[in-house]
C-alpha cells in the first residue's frame, strides 16, 4: 500500500510513525526540528489514517509491510524507525521481521506485552458524531463532550475532521473509523516471539502507564540491546507534552 507521508530536510533517513487516531501532521514541529539537525525525515499516515488509503485489513502485521514498501520505494539504507504507541508496536513487528535494515529503532510509550482494550469510551464517542446532521467542528464537539471529560484528547480527535464534501457541507473523519472500530483488538495484542539485537530506545511518560517496570524484562527478551528514557512530568503524549525532553533523548541516541 502506498502511505502518504510529510517529507522534511536531507542526511540519515528517519522514519516517524503515529499513534491510533494520529497522522503525519501531528510530527510537523519536531520532524522540521529534526530535520534542521541533519535528519531526512519522513512522517507516515498509517493506513486507515489521515491521507492514506482505506482498507478492510488493518493489523500490526499489514502496517509492517507497509513500512517495508515505503523504505523500498524511496531507496532509504539504513533508516532509524521512531514508533509511537501503535506506531512504536508497528515498528516492533517490523523489526522482528524485517530484521537487519533499520540501524537503530525508537519506541516511544508503548510495550511488547498485549493490552486490556481501553479505547472503548473513544470509539463510543467517535462513532456518536453523525456527519449528516452535525455540520460544525462545534457540533462535533459538543457530542464528544457528552463522552469525553478530557481536553486535549477531544481536541486531538477534533484535528481529524475534514470537508468530505463541500458541496453538499459534508464532514467525516479521516481515520477509517468502521475498521478501527471493527478490529480494536488487533491494536491491543502482544508481540510475536522473536528477538533483534538492533540498538533500541525506549522513552516513557513517568506519568504514563503504558511502559512499566515489568515491561523492561519484555524488552529484554526482544531486544536486549536496549536503553530506557523516562521523560519526567509527561504522560502518555510524550512528544506533545514535552517536546524538548523528547527531542533530546531522541538526538542523544540517534547522534
Amino acid at each position: 500500500m502506498k502511505l502518504a507521508y510529510r517529507e522534511f530536510g536531507q542526511g540519515q533517513p528517519l522514519i516517524i510513525l503515529h499513534g491510533l487516531f494520529g497522522q503525519s501532521d501531528n510530527w510537523n514541529t519536531i520532524a522540521k526540528k529534526f530535520s534542521e539537525n541533519g535528519f531526512h525525515v519522513f512522517t507516515l499516515d498509517l493506513r486507515n489514517h489521515g491521507l492514506s488509503p482505506h482498507s478492510d485489513i488493518w493489523n500490526y502485521e499489514v502496517m509492517a509491510d507497509d513500512l517495508k514498501e515505503f523504505i523500498d520505494y524511496h531507496n532509504l539504507e539504513n533508516p532509524t524507525l521512531l514508533g509511537h504507541s501503535m506506531g512504536g508496536k508497528t515498528v516492533m513487528f517490523f523489526e522482528l521481521k524485517y530484521s537487519g535494515i533499520a540501524s537503530k529503532i525508537i519506541i516511544a510509550d508503548i510495550s511488547p506485552r498485549a493490552y486490556e482494550p481501553h479505547h472503548g469510551d473513544v470509539l463510543e464517542a467517535l462513532n456518536a458524531v453523525d456527519f449528516k446532521t452535525i455540520k460544525t467542528r462545534k457540533e462535533a464537539e459538543a457530542t464528544l463532550n457528552n463522552y469525553l471529560s478530557d481536553f486535549g484528547t477531544k481536541q486531538f480527535l477534533l484535528k481529524n475532521i475534514y470537508w468530505r464534501d463541500s458541496e453538499n457541507n459534508l464532514m467525516d473523519w479521516r481515520f477509517n473509523l468502521k475498521i478501527i472500530t471493527k478490529n480494536i483488538d488487533a491494536m491491543s495484542i502482544a508481540l510475536p516471539k522473536g528477538k533483534s539485537n538492533v540498538r533500541t530506545l525506549v522513552i516513557r511518560g513517568e506519568k504514563s502507564n503504558y511502559v512499566n517496570e515489568n515491561d523492561l524484562e519484555d524488552f529484554t527478551k526482544h531486544f536486549p540491546n536496549h536503553q530506557v528514557e523516562t521523560i519526567l512530568g509527561a504522560g502518555h503524549w510524550i512528544h506533545a507534552e514535552k517536546p524538548k525532553e523528547f527531542f533530546d533523548a531522541v538526538m542523544n541516541f540517534i547522534q
